[in-house]
């Protein structure tokens, strides 16, 4: 084997796996965990899913022409298999690196990628909508493929999809990729449906039974072979009443093994015959091929860079000792617990991502994961606060976009004080657009019965959290993935509207809102040095903004500058300009630093930073062109 030639670098196309023995996709499949391996020698990547996921690629892959058919994988952080065979491999290495392969399908990199999926649970929606319009183009020979793992499935969307299949009633698979989890073990009544499904013992005897028998006679158009699953499907009514897909209108094959390659060809090529909706329901492993990820895909979802001992162990290249902004929004929400059995913390399958694990173990009552639902998960805090709860819902800020119409009808508009914690807010850096919470200042704060907050450091947040769960109307705090500053002063009280001003300087005016805010210190020294002497402000605030504050710094002080790690389009910087005029105020000597009206590719967090001038270099930068700016206006107005 050792001499074998290597088949991956080799494929331009995911074509060439049609013409393949199953003896060469295996070896395919060995190849991709060994690239995969690899990869993870020099980054943090998305690992166990990408494992569980390998031989489910070939298998449709070497079944369909995906250049010709339709292929969407749901969240799509297991797609890495698929650029692999695509053509993609000589740039594989560059992969969640600044102008290299997104960590997500991406449809500039290949026409393989039809949709660029970051959240959970739509390929079903826009496989259907693929099929639909297939079908009015008179493309009615291409086959339609979702993919969706189980954590995803019980989103409110998929079922709202699945419902508008069984009404087109055109060809279409569903292909729900099983695991037992979502990046975190999933939760609900659907899990518990899928476990008796892939438990039940009578069923499962006879399932084996069928594919023994399937592996003995051809793929289609055997009478044995019709017989064999006209009796399966006898069987699975009789255990399951009828079951709950084909309820649906969905005819449903499986659980099959989602590891062999060759019987999911089988089924692949006849689910390919049937018209209708079809579900196959496929069990596979995450970190398959890797025992220590197999064993802790939770773990392994997103592991650092490690290299393995001689037993094959991993071990970790390096580890950051400084605490990040979710360590301490967790145990700031731990703390509040303890003090007051009103709180409670809900999540939407992000415990782990969120880094609960605590919280749930030390309060198992007052912790509610509902799975990737958060449109049901602000419903449902609305509920506990009314009954006079303080919930607090712990979201990442790109997957509280999906609830948004919770938040204004059931909690804004009932004003009932929800506390929200925006985790990964700003700059995900190599997760790229997907995942950049950068739209949750303007989508938040024009609703009325809503404090929009952000920490300036580490020591904000928890008083920003206490102040909340005393506050009568919502209120929203956001923070970064990333090691959480701690600058030292004496810390100000939170106070509704007010900011905190860490520099005095009549030069000009730093305002920022969030964690820029050590960056603008180090550029206030770096200015300092230069000759111009500027006061740094933590706005602390979004909504309401300090009116006074504003005031004194567009009158007393030379310019404005604001910073945020958001879009600057309805952002904080439009904010101060908006309250600027509403003042009064000459709001030409305000200037916003932010993310402009594009989205933000994929890159280290420092790079992605200084691209957008939000780094110490770019703030000193941007105010000394202000400064410079102003100056020659003023002498031209002299």
């Amino acid at each position: 084997m050792a001499n074998t030639p290597k088949i991956l670098p080799t494929l331009e196309s995911s074509k060439q796996l049609h013409s393949m023995k199953l003896s060469e996709l295996d070896q395919v499949a060995s190849e991709i965990r060994e690239t995969l391996c690899n990869l993870l020698s020099m980054r943090a990547a998305h690992f166990a899913s990408n494992l569980g996921v390998v031989e489910l690629t070939l298998a449709l892959h070497s079944t369909y022409d995906f250049l010709k058919d339709r292929l969407i994988w749901d969240t799509g952080h297991q797609i890495y298999p698929q650029k692999l065979i695509t053509g993609r491999y000589d740039e594989f290495s560059s992969i969640r690196t600044k102008g290299g392969l997104m960590g997500y399908p991406n449809p500039a990199e290949s026409d393989y990628d039809l949709f660029m999926t970051g959240h959970a649970g739509c390929s079903v929606s826009t496989m259907v909508g693929l099929r639909s319009g297939d079908d009015l183009m008179g493309r009615t020979d291409n086959h339609s493929v979702a993919v969706i793992g189980d954590g995803a499935f019980p989103s409110g969307i998929v079922f709202e999809a699945i419902n508008n299949a069984a009404e087109l009633n055109s060809k279409m698979l569903v292909v729900l990729n099983d695991n037992e989890m979502s990046i975190c073990p999933r939760v609900g009544g659907v899990a518990t449906y899928l476990d008796r499904l892939r438990s039940n013992r009578v069923y499962t005897g006879v399932k084996n039974e069928i594919v023994k028998t399937l592996s003995k006679v051809p793929v289609l158009g055997d009478p044995a072979e019709r017989l064999l699953f006209q009796i399966k499907e006898g069987v699975k009514a009789g255990l399951h009443g009828g079951m709950m897909f084909e309820e649906f209108g969905f005819k449903y094959f499986g659980p099959i093994d989602g590891h062999d390659i060759g019987l999911m060809k089988k089924y692949l090529t006849m689910v390919r015959k049937i018209d209708g909706p079809v579900l196959l329901h496929v069990i596979t492993k995450k970190g398959h091929g890797f025992e220590a990820a197999a064993e802790d895909p939770v773990y392994f979802h997103t592991p650092p860079a490690f290299t393995t001992d001689d037993e094959g162990n991993p071990i970790p290249k390096s580890k950051s000792g400084a605490k990040a902004y979710t360590d301490h929004a967790r145990d700031a929400i731990a703390d509040q617990m303890r003090h007051n059995d009103k709180v409670t913390v809900i999540t939407a399958a992000m415990c782990q991502g969120n880094k609960l694990e605590p919280v749930r173990e030390e309060f198992p009552d007052r912790f509610f994961d509902v799975g990737i639902c958060e449109s049901h998960a602000v419903a449902f805090a609305a509920g506990q606060a009314k009954t006079g709860m303080r919930p607090i819902v712990d979201i990442y800020s790109t997957f509280l976009q999906r609830s948004y119409d919770q938040i204004f009808q059931e909690v804004c508009l009932q004003r009932l004080p929800v506390t929200f914690m925006l985790d990964r807010a700003g700059l995900t850096a190599n997760d790229g657009p997907t995942h950049h919470g950068t739209f949750d200042y303007g989508y938040l704060r024009m609703f009325p019965n809503m404090v929009v907050m952000a920490p300036g450091d580490a020591n904000d947040l928890g008083a920003m959290l206490d102040f909340s769960l005393g506050h009568e109307v919502a209120c929203s705090i956001r923070y970064p993935k990333t090691a959480a500053a701690e600058i030292k002063r004496e810390l100000q009280p939170i106070e509704l509207g007010k900011s905190e001003t860490l520099r005095s300087g009549a030069d000009g005016t730093i305002i920022v809102c969030g964690t820029p805010l050590e960056a603008a210190l180090a550029a206030a020294e770096q200015l300092a040095m230069e000759g111009l002497d500027v006061t740094v402000v933590n706005a602390r605030f979004v909504k309401p903004l300090d009116n006074g504050m504003i005031r004194d710094a567009i009158e007393n002080t030379g310019f404005v500058v604001t910073a945020e790690e958001a879009m600057l389009m309805g952002g904080f910087g439009s904010a101060v300009l908006e309250t600027a005029n509403q003042l009064g105020l000459d709001a030409r000597k305000i200037h916003r630093i932010g993310i402009p009206d594009e989205f933000v590719q994929h890159a280290d967090r420092h790079e992605v930073l200084a691209d957008l001038k939000l780094d110490a270099v770019g703030i000193a930068e941007t105010c000394r062109k202000v400064a410079t700016q102003l100056n020659l206006d003023a002498a031209e107005s002299a």
